[in-house]
């Protein structure tokens, strides 16, 4: 089926003028949003500051417009998950990904036990803590800084700059967490790891306490939407394929178990982490970030989904729209 050549065709943004009237309508249109809370599972980001909201949204051709705190540092998290999924499938191919890792939705939490063990240890997609840690060993280098190595430099690829490891954030997540270190053992149980589990959780951990911004995060997301090539570089950082089974995959788990809702409601492949940060990818058209560390009780940002639902029915971005066409036999 890969050989296959395929048509694409997804259209393009509104005038740059709109899109920019549109982002800042987006960022009033939430800013009177105060519910949710910043999260306290990780102690180092429980100290943001819970006004905090920035949008960007960068253009395949590269051009990027944001409003708000745009600028301000956070630490990926589980974004993470998703980029270096993208590297992964282009490391190790897309069916051996497939086998070890899975793509589809545990309907439980994101740290969930439960679903490892009633798919006899098999990780069942890989935004999910279970599922991206087998992706993350799946990381080519045969030691653990070796594969640290290659997953920051591809995210910064991603970026089109280079990012730093936050080491207070990452101080804070090697001290709690011991449910990603029982997690990683009991896939090694199932033989689901071929590495040292406590390497595995190390490597993952310093991936999520890299910091980014959201002017960062947009561009990230719009070189997952142009195929691989980001739009400040023009590097091809990873190949379409891989992109396009990364878009899949954030399209139905990329935010835990309201992802069913993100779909139905906004449209667009997504993904959330708890530091607040929320990027979006239009296929062929760009990417949108959001910040805002008041979450739900899933560990999405509030503010985030609604700004991106908002610039998502604005900038023409749901997938699944479409309207009747002017010469309908149906009509």
């Amino acid at each position: 089926m890969r050989s296959v050549d395929q048509t694409v065709s997804t259209g393009d943004l509104p005038e740059w003028d709109r899109v920019k009237a549109f982002v800042d309508q987006a960022y009033r249109h939430s800013l009177d949003v105060h519910d949710g809370a910043v999260t306290t599972r990780i102690p180092a980001l429980s100290q943001a500051d819970p006004d905090l909201f920035g949008i960007c949204v960068a253009e395949v051709t590269g051009r990027t417009y944001g409003a708000g705190d745009v600028d301000h540092p956070f630490s990926l998290q589980s974004i993470s998950k998703a980029f270096v999924y993208a590297l992964v499938c282009e490391a190790v191919g897309h069916d051996v990904v497939m086998d070890r890792v899975g793509v589809n939705n545990t309907g439980q939490a994101f740290d969930s036990v439960m679903a490892i063990e009633l798919n006899d240890g098999h990780p069942m997609n890989p935004m999910v803590n279970a599922g991206a840690m087998a992706t993350t060993a799946l990381v080519p280098g045969d030691t653990p800084e070796a594969k640290w190595a290659f997953v920051q430099q591809g995210l910064s690829r991603f970026a089109g700059r280079d990012l730093r490891l936050d080491s207070e954030v990452y101080a804070s997540e090697a001290t709690t967490n011991q449910r990603n270190l029982a997690i990683a053992r009991l896939l090694e149980s199932y033989d689901r790891l071929d590495v040292d589990p406590v390497a595995v959780v190390d490597v993952y951990t310093r991936q999520c306490s890299l910091l980014v911004n959201a002017h960062d995060l947009a561009v990230m997301g719009a070189t997952l939407a142009d195929g691989g090539v980001n739009p400040l570089t023009g590097e091809q950082v990873v190949p379409a394929s891989a992109c396009n089974d990364t878009l899949a995959v954030l399209a139905t788990n990329g935010l835990y178990e309201r992802s069913g809702e993100w779909l139905f409601e906004i449209g667009v492949p997504g993904k959330s982490g708890v530091s607040g940060g929320i990027v979006a990818a239009a296929p062929g058209k760009g990417g949108i970030a959001t910040f805002s560390p008041r979450l739900d009780t899933a560990g999405n940002s509030v503010r985030g989904q609604r700004a991106t639902a908002f610039l998502s029915r604005s900038l023409g971005l749901n997938l699944f729209a479409s309207k009747v066409h002017p010469h309908s036999r149906h009509r």
